[in-house]
């Protein structure tokens, strides 16, 4: 049988005072231990997607997002946007707003995908589409 999902959650437009308190965490975040996360691209029929995996027990925030994307989570996950949460498990299909800047906490391995349509030729251009933060990415520390 084939039937419609309803997302259970949507993203919404920031305020700068949850863009501020995620900034907050993401600055005492930095000076914990840092746990590596792998991030894997693909491109295909003017699409461009990013998955990482989010082990167990790992918070992390995600750069500040200038384009609607759409975002595919798997997992049990909790997502701030600095001024309230909501706790996302099993597999989500996610409407997500530009002047986004989430914090993520796992509970379980939870892995994301974000996907947009994109132009770009090669990884840089497309971090570079999607946010000004692209330097502080975790893909291109690694």
């Amino acid at each position: 049988m084939n039937s419609l999902t309803v997302t259970q959650f949507e993203t919404v437009e920031m305020s700068q005072t949850g863009i501020t308190k995620v900034r907050e965490l993401e600055s005492r975040l930095t000076q914990q231990p840092q746990v590596p996360i792998e991030t894997n691209h693909v491109f295909h029929a003017g699409v461009y997607a990013r998955t990482i995996l989010i082990p167990r027990g790992v918070a992390l925030t995600g750069a500040e997002i200038k384009i609607p994307t759409l975002l595919i989570i798997q997992g049990n996950c909790m997502v701030t946007n600095g001024e309230s949460s909501k706790l996302i498990t099993g597999y989500q299909v996610i409407p997500a707003t530009v002047g986004r800047k989430n914090a993520y906490y796992a509970y379980d391995d939870t892995h994301m995908t974000m996907l947009f349509a994109s132009c770009a030729q090669d990884i840089e251009q497309a971090e570079n589409e999607f946010t000004n933060e692209a330097d502080q990415l975790l893909s291109r520390r690694l």
